[in-house]
């Protein structure tokens, strides 16, 4: 898969957030890396068998106050060699962008991981019963 397709699915996974949102998303960017560099993942608590498909790195906005300005960017990273493996594997690269970027936008959110796993399981059961 090309940078630019897996670019289109990026994109096309953001339209599937709320607009409320999208709306609130100030001062972040998308990039898109192959792999986990070396140190990349930091102090994450990532356990045995567990593989790195996205990285926030940022000043969730629930920490941001009235000094907050004149910062670099937030970053989500978007790891494809292993979104384009594991999705090929699970019939989705598509799906799992789209999981992904909702994750990563989660932590943007000031989300930690038990609420945005919460989330992604409510997500799924909404939208598998409609």
């Amino acid at each position: 898969m090309t940078d630019d397709n897996f670019e289109v699915l990026i994109t096309q996974a953001l339209a599937t957030i709320p607009e409320r949102f999208r709306n609130h998303m100030n001062n972040v960017g998308i990039v898109i890396e192959e792999e986990v560099r070396p140190g990349q993942a930091g102090e994450l608590p990532i356990r045995d068998g567990e593989v790195l498909l996205g990285l926030y790195q940022g000043v969730p906005l629930t920490r941001r106050g009235p000094q907050y300005g004149m910062v670099l960017p937030d970053k989500i990273t978007l790891f494809k060699t292993p979104i384009v493996a594991i999705g090929k594997a699970e019939g989705g690269i598509r799906e799992l962008v789209r999981d992904t970027v909702w994750h990563e936008i989660g932590h943007h959110f000031g989300m930690d991981e038990t609420r945005i796993r919460k989330a992604e399981q409510d997500r799924k059961h909404k939208h598998a019963a409609s």
